[in-house]
């Protein structure tokens, strides 16, 4: 390899990770905003219990609600008599904070709003209302914990990412703080004082409450603005709360509450002009004005995103149990069909039939795949179609000396060439195609030509199935073969639009192909191709269970990768082809109506967002309820196991792969996740991919089946090497 081609490569091998890797990076980062928001990441619920009093200045216990720190000593002040600052907590809330701020207005009356970082951050809009009315605000932390179990870099954060959201939602900032779970200046004790000394030390008010309507117990409107109303005409700070729950009864009491005291004198006004102080707001501007509102909109979009992502969600969820049930009911109904004693798809085809392998470097496999088929119990003619290989394919299959073994060469130019060069050598008008690594069952011809005793019949796909599943990535490979493809495949034969004839078993009619131009190179997924072109030609397309192939799955992550990368990418090439069969009518419009919608969401569209449910997994053993996440996961598997074992009871295999499922669900599907999203990023990119040849190990062959007596395949071609 030269320096050039190692530069390349280098340059190349991030590309195919990076755009995948980049949306995970960034789905991730929105969820844990979303969480930290919500108060689901870095939340602290705890409550400290009352302490002992000793340590708290005699003056600060005695004094009023308002505690400031002036050249180092604590000092208290009261709101001056008929004078009532009202002070509600927790929001905003898009539903009570809005009628609370019209009671105001209506009664022109001001207050202040001690919000949270997290409700301020989602609902920006409430803040700058409050701002913009003449309203004060005040900090009551980030995430609402219990301060008194914080350390000094925890309360920090706390109080610079509350500004943060009031700088990026209102362009201020503001010197008024309220601890959570705070009440009256007689309640600070050990505890809570070092914090409110602190936080006094950086130039904050503390401002805590001498009137509680405790509305949060919600005791009615009568009750409420019976403790709200201080004696005797004294000033007071009045605690009430705009979020947290139902505030109804706290908007109907405040309704009330305000022209009652009105009448005696009061005045509601804003803390600082209660205590003719300087006004609490101070004005952002510059760098640190764009930072809040950049966190602003961060939040704002994660919001949005998380919004899409449940509906996603929902999405998946709907299309997964509609797959299910129609998978389980419509199999059924097809297992039932198939096995009844009176079904004939007419008379019983005898005639000779055609087989083409196409093979390229297939020198570990083409024995086997041969010598399988003069096993076979239906009259076969055999055409290997040797499209350039330089192993030596062609040389060994001409030197088992088979009858009706032909070997046709030709220039490397890809497998749909090289059937079509096959279809044009081939002596009979019944078609078998197979892939060079695949295994026939003595009567799998025979069953796979079967259903062309019904002239409509244009093709038919059999039932392949994953020889080498003694490895963890066949077992899982042979999990999704027996489940995903065939029993869909009985799914679409009940709705008559079967979207893909197998390239390692499947049968045509030679003049169904002719008809449609044979096999086309437009797309990667020439099988799919063919089978859309099929359908949309008029011919039906149905499934042959006992039409059983062995074929050799990819036994490493790179060659599982690497073909289903290209089968992903062919189906969506396939789909937008025969777009326009969408509009067609007639029966040959069927296949339009039914099936390609089917195929882009259960193919397509399901895989893509297949995705979040393991995302919202994660998400919850995280950060939210784990016994529920588990639950569900655990129904969402068992719903799997059911269709799985249901799959492998119709085809006749053993329950002990199954093991393999809940591993299976966990680590390959993720690896399909990030495949189906790399081909969506190169359909939508308008990239192109390539064909790529997968190692083969020539492991698969059918018990009982051997190479006729005294032939010994020949060595592969050994050529020197430029």
């Amino acid at each position: 390899m030269t320096s050039r081609s190692r530069a390349v490569r280098r340059r190349r091998l991030p590309l195919r990770y990076l755009l995948p890797s980049l949306f995970l990076v960034a789905l991730s980062a929105m969820l844990m905003l979303r969480g930290y928001v919500h108060s689901e990441i870095l939340a602290d619920h705890r409550v400290q219990p009352p302490a002992a009093t000793d340590k708290v200045p005699e003056e600060i216990i005695e004094g009023g609600p308002v505690i400031a720190h002036r050249d180092g000593k604590p000092t208290s002040f009261s709101v001056p008599d008929h004078k009532l600052v009202l002070t509600f907590d927790d929001g905003p809330d898009p539903e009570w904070t809005p009628k609370v701020l019209d009671v105001l207005a209506e009664h022109d009356a001001h207050g202040v709003f001690f919000v949270t970082g997290t409700m301020a951050s989602r609902h920006p809009d409430l803040v700058r209302r409050m701002v913009d009315e003449g309203h004060e605000l005040g900090l009551h932390t980030f995430n609402h914990p219990d301060l008194s179990y914080q350390s000094r870099s925890r309360i920090d954060w706390e109080l610079t990412q509350n500004q943060l959201a009031l700088a990026g939602a209102a362009g201020v900032r503001t010197s008024l703080f309220r601890p959570p779970y705070s009440s009256f200046a007689n309640a600070m004790d050990n505890k809570s004082w070092p914090v409110t000394e602190y936080i006094g030390s950086l130039g904050y008010l503390t401002v805590v409450n001498n009137t509680d309507s405790e509305d949060w117990k919600r005791p009615g409107a009568d009750e409420i603005i019976r403790r709200a109303t201080p004696r005797g005409g004294e000033g007071a700070i009045v605690l009430m709360h705009d979020s947290g729950g139902d505030r109804s009864q706290t908007v109907e009491a405040l309704d009330r509450f305000l022209p009652s005291l009105k009448e005696k004198g009061y005045q509601f006004t804003n803390l600082t002009e209660a205590l003719d102080a300087p006004s609490a707001h101070t004005p952002v501007t510059g760098a640190a004005r764009w930072q809040g509102v950049a966190w602003v909109w961060a939040v704002g979009i994660s919001g949005h995103v998380t919004g899409v992502l449940v509906a996603g969600l929902a999405v998946i969820g709907v299309l997964v149990f509609a797959r299910f049930g129609l998978m389980l009911l419509l199999s059924f109904l097809h297992a039932r069909k198939v096995r009844s004693r009176r079904f004939r798809w007419g008379p019983p085809v005898t005639e000779p039939v055609t087989v083409l392998v196409p093979a390229y470097n297939e020198a570990k496999c083409i024995v086997n795949t041969v010598t399988s088929l003069t096993a076979s119990d239906h009259p076969v003619e055999v055409i290997v179609i040797d499209d350039g290989s330089s192993d030596g394919t062609a040389r060994i299959v001409e030197d088992l000396r088979i009858p009706n073994v032909r070997v046709v060469r030709q220039q490397n130019a890809g497998k749909p060439a090289a059937l079509n060069r096959g279809l044009a050598n081939a002596s009979h008008d019944l078609i078998v195609m197979m892939d060079g690594d695949t295994v026939f069952e003595a009567a799998t011809v025979r069953e796979l030509v079967q259903p062309f005793g019904d002239p409509r019949v244009g093709a038919v796909a059999g039932n392949a199935k994953v020889g080498n599943r003694d490895t963890l990535i066949g077992a899982w490979q042979h999990i999704e073969y027996v489940m995903g493809f065939n029993l869909d495949r009985r799914m679409y034969d009940v709705l008559g639009c079967m979207p893909t004839i197998p390239g390692a078993v499947g049968a045509f009619r030679r003049s169904a192909l002719e008809r449609i131009g044979g096999m086309s190179e437009d797309t990667l997924a020439e099988d799919t191709d063919v089978t859309m072109a099929l359908h949309r030609d008029g011919w039906k397309v149905v499934y042959a269970e006992n039409a059983r192939a062995w074929t050799e799955a990819p036994e490493s992550v790179q060659q599982l990768w690497s073909q289903r990368y290209r089968w992903s990418y062919g189906t969506m090439q396939a789909i937008w082809k025969h777009r326009r069969a969408l509009f067609e009518k007639g029966p040959s419009g069927r296949f339009g109506r039914v099936g390609l919608p089917l195929v882009s969401l259960f193919m397509v569209l399901a895989p893509l967002l297949a995705p979040l449910i393991d995302v919202f997994l994660l998400y919850g053993l995280v950060f939210g309820d784990t016994g529920k996440t588990v639950l569900a996961w655990l129904g969402v598997l068992a719903i799997q196991a059911v269709c799985a074992a249901y799959a492998f009871r119709l085809d006749k295999e053993r329950m002990t792969h199954l093991v393999s499922l809940p591993l299976q669900q966990i680590l390959y599907r993720q690896l399909m996740y990030v495949v189906l999203l790399q081909s969506w990023i190169t359909a939508l990119t308008g990239g192109r991919l390539r064909w790529q040849k997968l190692r083969r190990t020539g492991v698969v062959e059918m018990p009982g089946v051997a190479a006729p007596a005294g032939v010994r395949p020949a060595e592969p071609e050994r050529r020197p090497v430029a």
